[in-house]
Protein backbone atom coordinates (compact mmCIF):
# COMPACT_ATOMS: atom_id res chain seq x y z
CA UNK A 1 0.00 0.00 0.00
CA UNK A 2 1.28 3.45 -0.94
CA UNK A 3 0.21 6.75 0.57
CA UNK A 4 -0.81 8.14 -2.82
CA UNK A 5 -3.25 5.24 -3.36
CA UNK A 6 -5.26 5.66 -0.12
CA UNK A 7 -8.92 6.56 -0.74
CA UNK A 8 -12.03 6.71 1.43
CA UNK A 9 -14.41 3.75 1.28
CA UNK A 10 -16.96 3.79 -1.51
CA UNK A 11 -20.14 5.59 -0.42
CA UNK A 12 -18.58 7.18 2.68
CA UNK A 13 -18.18 10.65 1.12
CA UNK A 14 -20.79 12.80 -0.57
CA UNK A 15 -20.49 15.85 -2.78
CA UNK A 16 -21.16 19.15 -1.02
CA UNK A 17 -24.60 20.60 -1.83
CA UNK A 18 -24.12 23.80 -3.80
CA UNK A 19 -26.76 26.34 -2.79
CA UNK A 20 -27.97 29.33 -4.76
CA UNK A 21 -27.57 27.68 -8.19
CA UNK A 22 -31.10 27.97 -9.54
CA UNK A 23 -34.53 26.53 -8.82
CA UNK A 24 -33.69 23.17 -10.36
CA UNK A 25 -31.23 22.40 -7.57
CA UNK A 26 -33.91 22.65 -4.88
CA UNK A 27 -31.86 25.20 -2.96
CA UNK A 28 -32.00 28.24 -5.23
CA UNK A 29 -32.91 31.86 -4.45
CA UNK A 30 -33.09 31.91 -0.62
CA UNK A 31 -30.74 28.88 -0.38
CA UNK A 32 -32.80 27.08 2.27
CA UNK A 33 -32.71 30.02 4.70
CA UNK A 34 -36.32 31.13 4.32
CA UNK A 35 -37.43 34.76 3.98
CA UNK A 36 -36.20 37.68 6.05
CA UNK A 37 -35.07 37.63 9.64
CA UNK A 38 -31.70 37.52 11.36
CA UNK A 39 -30.89 33.93 10.44
CA UNK A 40 -31.51 34.54 6.73
CA UNK A 41 -28.74 37.14 6.55
CA UNK A 42 -25.00 36.61 6.34
CA UNK A 43 -23.38 36.73 9.77
CA UNK A 44 -26.73 36.53 11.60
CA UNK A 45 -26.66 34.11 14.53
CA UNK A 46 -28.02 33.64 18.05
CA UNK A 47 -26.08 32.29 20.97
CA UNK A 48 -26.97 28.79 22.16
CA UNK A 49 -30.18 28.77 24.21
CA UNK A 50 -31.37 32.16 22.93
CA UNK A 51 -35.17 32.31 22.80
CA UNK A 52 -35.81 35.64 21.11
CA UNK A 53 -35.57 37.72 24.29
CA UNK A 54 -37.81 35.42 26.32
CA UNK A 55 -36.21 34.27 29.57
CA UNK A 56 -34.25 31.15 28.55
CA UNK A 57 -35.11 27.74 29.99
CA UNK A 58 -31.78 27.39 31.82
CA UNK A 59 -32.49 30.65 33.67
CA UNK A 60 -36.15 29.86 34.41
CA UNK A 61 -35.39 26.66 36.31
CA UNK A 62 -34.52 26.93 40.01
CA UNK A 63 -30.94 26.31 41.03
CA UNK A 64 -30.80 23.94 43.99
CA UNK A 65 -27.21 22.73 44.12
CA UNK A 66 -25.98 19.22 43.50
CA UNK A 67 -27.87 17.22 46.16
CA UNK A 68 -31.65 16.79 46.14
CA UNK A 69 -33.50 18.38 49.04
CA UNK A 70 -35.57 15.23 49.62
CA UNK A 71 -32.46 13.02 49.90
CA UNK A 72 -32.24 11.20 53.20
CA UNK A 73 -28.79 11.30 54.76
CA UNK A 74 -28.61 7.70 56.01
CA UNK A 75 -25.36 6.26 57.36
CA UNK A 76 -24.82 2.50 57.48
CA UNK A 77 -22.77 1.16 60.37
CA UNK A 78 -21.71 -2.41 61.08
CA UNK A 79 -21.88 -4.58 64.18
CA UNK A 80 -18.12 -4.24 64.61
CA UNK A 81 -18.63 -0.44 64.73
CA UNK A 82 -20.97 -0.92 67.71
CA UNK A 83 -18.03 -2.42 69.64
CA UNK A 84 -16.41 1.04 69.56
CA UNK A 85 -19.31 2.68 71.42
CA UNK A 86 -18.37 3.23 75.07
CA UNK A 87 -21.87 3.30 76.57
CA UNK A 88 -24.11 0.20 76.60
CA UNK A 89 -26.93 2.24 75.06
CA UNK A 90 -26.90 3.21 71.36
CA UNK A 91 -28.92 6.01 69.81
CA UNK A 92 -28.39 8.61 67.08
CA UNK A 93 -27.12 11.33 69.45
CA UNK A 94 -24.56 9.03 71.10
CA UNK A 95 -23.31 7.85 67.69
CA UNK A 96 -22.81 11.47 66.62
CA UNK A 97 -20.97 12.30 69.85
CA UNK A 98 -18.71 9.26 69.53
CA UNK A 99 -17.76 10.26 65.98
CA UNK A 100 -19.07 7.12 64.28
CA UNK A 101 -21.48 9.17 62.16
CA UNK A 102 -21.30 12.74 60.93
CA UNK A 103 -23.28 15.62 62.36
CA UNK A 104 -25.43 16.01 59.21
CA UNK A 105 -26.69 12.38 59.28
CA UNK A 106 -30.48 12.08 59.73
CA UNK A 107 -30.79 8.31 60.12
CA UNK A 108 -28.56 5.35 61.00
CA UNK A 109 -28.96 1.71 60.02
CA UNK A 110 -27.06 -1.17 61.61
CA UNK A 111 -26.18 -4.06 59.26
CA UNK A 112 -24.98 -7.54 60.20
CA UNK A 113 -21.35 -7.22 59.09
CA UNK A 114 -18.63 -8.26 61.52
CA UNK A 115 -19.26 -9.51 65.02
CA UNK A 116 -20.50 -7.97 68.25
CA UNK A 117 -18.58 -8.81 71.42
CA UNK A 118 -20.62 -6.93 74.03
CA UNK A 119 -24.26 -6.41 74.96
CA UNK A 120 -25.78 -3.16 73.69
CA UNK A 121 -29.25 -1.67 73.83
CA UNK A 122 -30.23 -0.13 70.48
CA UNK A 123 -32.90 2.59 70.75
CA UNK A 124 -35.74 3.20 68.30
CA UNK A 125 -34.14 6.06 66.34
CA UNK A 126 -31.53 3.61 64.97
CA UNK A 127 -32.82 1.16 62.35
CA UNK A 128 -31.56 -2.42 62.51
CA UNK A 129 -31.65 -5.18 59.89
CA UNK A 130 -33.07 -8.58 60.81
CA UNK A 131 -29.66 -10.28 60.80
CA UNK A 132 -28.15 -7.51 62.94
CA UNK A 133 -31.05 -7.79 65.41
CA UNK A 134 -30.42 -11.51 65.82
CA UNK A 135 -26.69 -10.90 66.38
CA UNK A 136 -27.36 -8.16 68.97
CA UNK A 137 -29.79 -10.40 70.88
CA UNK A 138 -27.35 -13.34 70.69
CA UNK A 139 -24.67 -11.12 72.29
CA UNK A 140 -27.05 -10.38 75.19
CA UNK A 141 -28.32 -7.00 73.99
CA UNK A 142 -31.71 -5.82 72.87
CA UNK A 143 -33.40 -3.71 70.21
CA UNK A 144 -36.15 -1.34 71.38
Amino acid sequence: MLLNTIQPAIGSTKKKQRVGRGIGSGLGKTCGRGHKGQKSRAGGFHKVGFEGGQMPLQRRLPKRGFKPIQMKRVKVITLSDLNKVVTPEVNLLLLKQSGLVGSNVCAVKVVATGSLSKAVIVRSDVKVTLGAKQSIEAAGGSVE
